[in-house]
């Protein structure tokens, strides 16, 4: 059955105010925030648990929250750069103030991978641990945050699919094709079945399933016991590469870039492209993992 986006992008708005110094504002909370909140609370809370398991030796919960707090920050400032970088950098170099416009979107995974794997870089330096160790450690707690980002994305409208008439079809009013309708027009349009037409795939909850609950499912299950170091990152990296690849056909690709957003053959991607490495270093990972030692807890009171 196809379904008609109907979502406020907004989860509060708390109205006008009139503030010294800074004049009228007018503040609002949105969903794709939210997400990340949500994403960065359950990492925190997940790996709270394995902390007091003693699977990362040395470490302590407050250790851990600081782990968390740079982690953050390279989530942000990576993802957002990364976008920049990849996918517009024309557009933020016209308009530079839509650098920090977080809210309406525009974060990439691979930067945002980038940036976290700096902030634990950091972090195990300070701490004397092996990177990877550290990586290892913090790989299971990030699918949710990923599956939390991509339902950020479907609530804003963006990211979306190609035209698809299969009876789940997600009928978008961001859709360019119904540029110029008011929401009322679309509502009465859609149940004449007139847009059916416009439906398309809404490959982030695709991603939001795969990226999200499959890998969480996986790499939780995965790393219930300890791995040689570089197991976890290799199976991250490899499921998140193929999961990448194979969505990247049913999503609509970034229109700027390339010939309608495809790079090559008419059908390679940019996310293709960036995901071909993850899956190269997956099994150069997993291949290392085979002689490498293993982590092994300390022992909890």
């Amino acid at each position: 059955m196809t379904v008609l986006h109907q979502i406020d992008p907004i989860a509060l708005d708390l109205g006008t105010w009139n503030l010294p110094l800074l004049g009228s504002v007018h503040p609002q909370i949105h969903w794709y925030g939210f997400m990340y909140l949500l994403a960065f609370a359950t990492a925190w809370w997940l790996g709270q648990q394995r902390v007091r398991a003693g699977r990362l030796p040395g470490v302590n919960q407050q250790d851990y929250g600081d782990l968390v707090f740079y982690g953050a920050l390279g989530v942000v400032l990576g993802g957002r750069l990364g976008y920049i970088l990849f996918y517009d950098l024309p557009t933020y170099l016209d308009q530079p103030l839509q650098v920090f416009k977080i809210w309406q979107g525009g974060m990439s995974f691979h930067g945002g991978l980038l940036g976290v794997v700096f902030a634990a870089w950091w972090w195990s330096r300070k701490h004397r641990l092996h990177l990877f160790d550290t990586v290892d450690f913090v790989a299971p707690l990030v699918p949710p945050g990923l599956g939390f980002g991509r339902l950020g994305n479907y609530i804003n409208g963006e990211l979306w699919g190609k035209p698809t008439d299969a009876g789940w079809g997600v009928v978008f009013p961001t859709d360019p094709a119904l540029q110029g309708m008011s929401m009322q027009q679309i509502q009465s349009q859609f149940a004449s079945g007139a847009l059916d037409q416009f439906a398309r795939h809404p490959s982030q909850l695709y991603q939001a399933g795969l990226e999200g609950l499959a890998m969480f499912a996986v790499l939780w299950w995965y790393s219930r016991r300890p791995r040689p170091r570089y197991a976890v990152s290799g199976v991250f990296a490899l499921l998140y590469g193929v999961f990448r690849f194979i969505v990247e056909f049913v999503r609509v690709p970034d229109a700027q870039l390339g010939d309608h957003g495809y790079l090559a053959f008419g059908w390679l991607t940019m996310g293709q492209v960036l995901s071909l490495p993850l899956i190269v270093l997956g099994l150069f990972w997993l291949w290392l993992s085979r002689r490498s030692p293993t982590l092994r807890p300390a022992l909890t009171h």
